[in-house]
């Protein structure tokens, strides 16, 4: 069975759960980095806003009662790959070894012109 996790903090744009608990593991949907306080998309770098995504992400896991130590796999897109090294090392600052696995895709286009979403599976 199936649970939904929601934050305020986090963002859908469309007919979807922030996140699911299918106990043991917790599945979340990718998060740009919307600003929760403005509603767009936070400015500054693109480390901003890796660490907005993350943000986002992280508080979806505590209503689930995790954190990024249960996270064991990420998911980042990005719309340019000369990105990959600052969001690499916004990446390094909110996890902690042994890193969770990873696979950074470079994609065309993200949902309200973003350059970067992220999405997380953790478990119990």
């Amino acid at each position: 069975m199936r649970k939904s996790l929601t934050s305020p903090t986090a963002s859908a744009v469309g007919p979807y759960s922030h996140g699911v608990d299918a106990d043991p593991m917790i599945f979340c949907s990718g998060q740009t980095p919307i600003d929760p306080a403005t509603g767009k998309l936070a400015e500054g770098t693109v480390g901003d806003r890796t660490d907005q995504c993350f943000d986002n992400l992280f508080a979806v896991l505590e209503d689930g009662g995790l954190g990024p130590d249960d996270v064991v796999k990420v998911n980042v897109f990005l719309t340019n790959m000369d990105d990959f090294s600052a969001m690499n090392e916004v990446y390094a600052t909110r996890f902690s070894e042994p890193f969770p696995a990873r696979t950074t895709i470079g994609v065309a286009s993200l949902p309200l012109g973003a350059d970067i979403e992220i999405e997380l599976i953790a478990s119990r």
